[in-house]
Parts: C-alpha cells; structure tokens; sequence
C-alpha cells in the first residue's frame, strides 16, 4: 500500500499563491507517476498536473499551466499555485500511479492511490 498525506489547504483571498505538499509513503517502489486532482462541489474531480517519478516528465490542465507548477523531491509532491482565482476553491488531492507510461496519465481511473484531499477556498 501507498499512503498519501496532503497538506497546505486553507482559506485564501484571490490573487494569492500557495504551495500544496504531500508525503508519500509505504511500499513507493513500483509508483511511476504522481498527480494532482481536484474537485469542486457538485463536479467531477478533475485533473490538474502530474509528475514522471524520476521527475523527467510533466504534464498540465490546459486551463492551468502558467499559474501552476508541479514539482517532486524524493517522495514529496508539491504544487505551486499562483495568481489564486475563486475557480480554483476545491478540495485537492494528491495520487499515485503504478503506470508505466512516458507521458504521466491525466485520468482518475490510472491512479490507484489516493490522499484525503485538502480543501482550498479563494475568496474573492
């Protein structure tokens, strides 16, 4: 098992930047890609970034890059997110992948593991 530990989350007024972390632990061999989702209330979680676990590949929401950055240290997963927009208020959550692809996947079903999520609210 894989264990994820997202934190970071809180309240923020718009404009402002953040850095998520989360920790991974447990049996990490094997894991070949870590991402970032999020979901807002009464929509489907969707996906924000995601990291190669060697670090070499990365890949973004259309709609975010520019305002977010991905990056990796061991088994920390962090995302920076600048230029904060009450679009943005959403319960986050960090995954974990077993696929062994160049391009890190973008879709829900090819994480197999999953942190609690931390909530991030933007005031506007």
């Amino acid at each position: 098992q894989v264990q994820l530990v997202e934190s970071g989350g809180g309240l923020f007024q718009a404009g402002a930047s953040l850095k998520l972390s989360c920790a991974a632990s447990g049996r990490t061999f094997g894991i070949r890609a870590l991402g970032w989702f999020r979901q807002a209330p009464g929509k489907e979680r969707e996906f924000v970034a995601a990291i190669s676990w060697n670090g070499a590949n990365v890949v973004y929401a259309d709609s975010l890059q520019g305002r977010f950055t991905i990056s990796r240290d061991n088994t920390m997963l962090y995302l920076q997110m600048n230029s904060l927009k009450p679009e943005d208020t959403a319960v986050y959550y960090c995954a974990a992948s077993r696929f062994d692809r160049i391009q890190p996947p973008v879709d829900v079903a090819s994480y197999s593991y999953w942190g609690q999520g931390t909530q991030i609210t933007v005031s506007s």
